[in-house]
């Protein structure tokens, strides 16, 4: 199945890989202003329109999905997510039954995901990057995963109020009931992040920000997870921090301002360590600028996911693709792969 919002051409792509699979295929909208609805319909996919009732977000739609596949096959023993900014690579789906097949503890396997377009600007490039994980059991995974119908209903699938980081969030709950996360080394999907501006990376690392602490609240005191160490690391490098060093500047005559400094020594650690997983220097120097920077907008994300709380209200969706953005297909060449691994945040 897959779901989007706004995708336009990039669903194009993602339709036609999997069309012609010979499974079940439904694709589930949410709230295009596009021409994403009318372009799934020319591909023959049946197509599922969410409506405004209730708030937009890729859980919502990723349920709504599975539902409709399993009420016209109910024999169904696994499903395949796949996100409309993506393609799904040849082979995937055989690869990851066999894991399924071979392995009845496991309730969702991913794989590799490539970016379409890594050089065509930075933000694409830290997308690439950032997309390598270990392989083998891992805490939690993308959207784009293929997975154990038996497991998902037991756990009740998405949990559609989550607004983003809801696949880290089902993992998290699949683990609490015994079930294992895999990754393997094998293609699973191109992904098309159309990340051009700074602005889409900031909006990007907000939501991000809100993401781990929304987590972090709904599973803390439960799991060790990853919500948890990512909601405390933005809170002391992204707030805790600075503003300690702001603060004491006058009564400490300027030696607090000395707590900056560890930022320059965090950069140092993400580099050499990312250096000694075989990245170049010019990719270690990026990805380790994005760590130590993202804290400051992933900051802004908590402190609008507490405000909101506060309020009693639920935050709207946090967007950084416009509909019309798409990378070129011509600058969609190849880069060198290093091996898997998954730098800390």
């Amino acid at each position: 199945m897959v779901v989007g919002r706004n995708e336009g051409e990039r669903l194009r792509t993602c339709l036609a890989s999997v069309a012609d699979l010979g499974t079940p295929l439904v694709y589930v909208d949410s709230g295009s202003v596009d021409q994403s609805v009318q372009l799934a319909r020319e591909h023959g996919v049946d197509v599922i329109e969410l409506d405004d009732s209730k708030p937009y977000t890729a859980a919502r739609a990723r349920n709504a999905g599975f539902d409709w596949l399993l009420e016209r096959r109910g024999d169904l023993e696994f499903v395949q997510f796949v996100d409309g900014d993506c393609e799904l690579s040849a082979g995937w789906l055989e690869r990851g039954a066999a894991v399924m097949n071979g392995r009845p503890d496991v309730a969702v396997v991913c794989g590799r995901v490539r970016e379409r377009a890594p050089h065509a600007s930075i933000y694409n490039r830290l997308c690439e990057l950032e997309w390598k994980q270990a392989t083998g059991e891992i805490d939690g995974c993308g959207g784009n995963m293929l997975m154990r119908v038996k497991a998902f209903r037991e756990i009740g699938g998405f949990n559609p109020d989550v607004i983003a980081a809801e696949d880290t969030e089902l993992c998290a709950r699949l683990q609490m009931h015994g079930w294992k996360i895999f990754s393997v080394d094998t293609d699973m999907v191109v992904h098309d992040a159309a990340m051009l501006r700074f602005s889409q990376w900031y909006r990007r690392a907000v939501r991000a920000g809100h993401a781990m602490t929304e987590g972090a609240v709904r599973h803390g005191r439960r799991s060790s997870c990853l919500f948890t160490r990512s909601a405390r690391r933005i809170f002391l490098f992204g707030t805790l921090i600075p503003l300690g060093a702001v603060a004491f500047a006058w009564p400490t005559g300027g030696w607090s301002l000395a707590l900056l400094g560890v930022y320059p020594v965090q950069f140092v650690k993400t580099y050499a360590g990312l250096r000694r997983r075989g990245e170049t220097r010019a990719d270690a120097l990026a990805y380790s600028s994005h760590c130590t920077l993202a804290k400051f907008p992933q900051a802004h994300g908590q402190m609008l996911y507490g405000w909101n709380r506060l309020r009693g209200r639920r935050t709207r969706l946090i967007e950084h693709k416009r509909p019309e953005t798409r990378i070129d297909p011509g600058l969609c060449e190849a880069s060198p792969r290093e091996p898997d691994a998954s730098p800390g945040t």
